[in-house]
């Protein structure tokens, strides 16, 4: 089960008269039955000990903390000396680390028990909390006192909730209890740590339990959600409250981050464009382009990068927009989002719909697919990368600077529209009159 470099660096630690066993996330993977992608070594070693052992294949990496990689053939392997950790002062690291020889003292420092066990090259399990039960009962425990555990690091809060919506598993009551009183503690992380494992745990496969039960939990980074929760839209449209609405809207989608954010900021934005109407129905006039501002402020408070957060926000903004069923409908919408925005946007759209009272939209989002697939067999031009005259043609025509940019616009338009071919002799006679002046000129 242990791959061979993992192997070797466990029998060249304990044929040097050391404790040597794989430790932490990728023994519960192995028990799981799951291909680990990380693989930790804990030993009795001391760093320095490690070095000599493994001359010349070592980077000390945090030998402050006990940590030295070690370079096998095809990856760096993390060997962590045995320890017992100081005061966590930030919330998040020790301040100091005690070196120590048991094996023990090192797994009770361990976040939750199902991380908490160790595995030898003979595959002999050392389990010191109950980690394996917990483990196929599917149970999330901390290892110890739960409020202790959080209160060292209060990033694992977001682990629990993430193991539990990647790994399916139900989080122990005086775990949750915990992870609830201790959520504000989450204030004090850095952003990315939170951007990194809250995407990990929206595209986990059991998000949407987790997503309704610990909304209270999410609200600490995201207080946009808490307005969401329970709040009756009104309309007969829907039949969910704005949460559930997300929440199924997210469960619809395939678990890509993109389309996972888009659903979960899609309708943001509905609470603070909620009006209603003297019939008593609920409308959200303007929610897209509010939803759009709002998760623009999310997405920056997490340190989404720049392209995905634009591609998301495009997609918020697209999601409500109605498309005409039409060849020049589809194409024009083509030509302002690309084909691969608008395959995302298709998804988004149907997943939106299937999340409302009734799924009658379904057959117009086919339509859609239908005609875009048309015109994509016809060879449709939608961009400027696929129209048959370019810069370099307008420049022999006496085109300049920006003029360039604006003449190859009007011309694609013509193209999308179906007024003109994708002709290059066509197009480049529409440019050239168009220069001159003449009156014949096609604008």
């Amino acid at each position: 089960m242990i791959p061979q470099d993992i192997a070797e660096v466990l029998d060249k630690l304990s044929g040097s008269g050391y404790e040597a066993w794989c430790v932490g996330g990728c023994v519960r993977d192995m028990l799981l039955g799951a291909d680990p992608q990380d693989w930790d070594v804990t030993t009795s070693a001391l760093p320095e000990q490690v070095e000599r052992i493994f001359p010349g294949r070592t980077i000390p990496t945090g030998v402050k903390h006990g940590t030295v990689t070690v370079l096998s053939g095809v990856r760096g392997i993390e060997v962590t000396t045995f320890r017992r950790d100081g005061a966590y002062l930030d919330g998040r690291h020790p301040e100091q680390v005690t070196f120590t020889a048991s094996l023990r003292e090192d797994l009770a420092r361990r976040d939750f028990t199902v991380n908490a066990m160790a595995m030898g090259v003979d595959g002999t399990i050392v389990d010191c909390w109950g980690g394996r039960e917990d483990l196929s009962r599917g149970i999330l425990r901390c290892v110890g006192e739960a409020d202790r555990r959080f209160e060292e690091d209060a990033l694992r809060i977001m682990r629990a909730l993430r193991f539990a919506a990647v790994l399916g598993f139900t989080i122990e009551q005086e775990t949750s209890d915990s992870l609830r009183r201790s959520r504000q503690r989450l204030r004090a992380i850095a952003a990315e740590r939170i951007y990194a494992e809250f995407t990990k745990l929206i595209c986990g496969k059991h998000m949407a339990p987790i997503l309704r039960e610990y909304p209270d939990v999410l609200a600490v980074f995201l207080p946009e959600i808490a307005p969401m929760v329970g709040f009756d839209q009104r309309n007969p449209h829907h039949c969910y409250d704005l949460w559930e609405h997300t929440i199924r809207a997210m469960e619809a989608v395939p678990p890509e981050a993109v389309l996972r954010y888009t659903m979960l900021l899609h309708d943001v934005g509905k609470v603070k464009s909620f009006t209603v109407d003297e019939k008593g129905v609920g409308h959200f006039y303007g929610h897209p382009q509010l939803s759009r501002e709002m998760g623009d402020a999310i997405a920056r408070r997490l340190k989404m990068d720049n392209e995905r957060r634009e591609l998301i926000l495009t997609l918020v903004e697209w999601h409500d927009r109605v498309i005409p069923r039409t060849e020049k409908g589809v194409a024009r919408a083509l030509r302002k989002l690309g084909e691969e925005r608008f395959r995302l946007l298709i998804q988004v759209k149907r997943a939106d719909n299937l999340a409302q009272a009734s799924q009658v939209f379904q057959k117009e989002i086919d339509r859609l697919e239908e005609i875009w697939a048309n015109l994509a067999a016809q060879s449709r031009c939608f961009s400027l990368r696929q129209l048959a005259v370019n810069g370099r043609d307008l420049m022999e025509l006496g085109y300049r600077g920006e003029e360039i940019g604006r003449e190859l616009e009007r011309l694609l338009d013509l193209v999308v529209d179906g007024a003109k071919a994708n002709d290059r002799r066509e197009l480049l006679d529409i440019a050239r009159r168009r220069k001159g002046g003449a009156k014949g000129s096609t604008f």
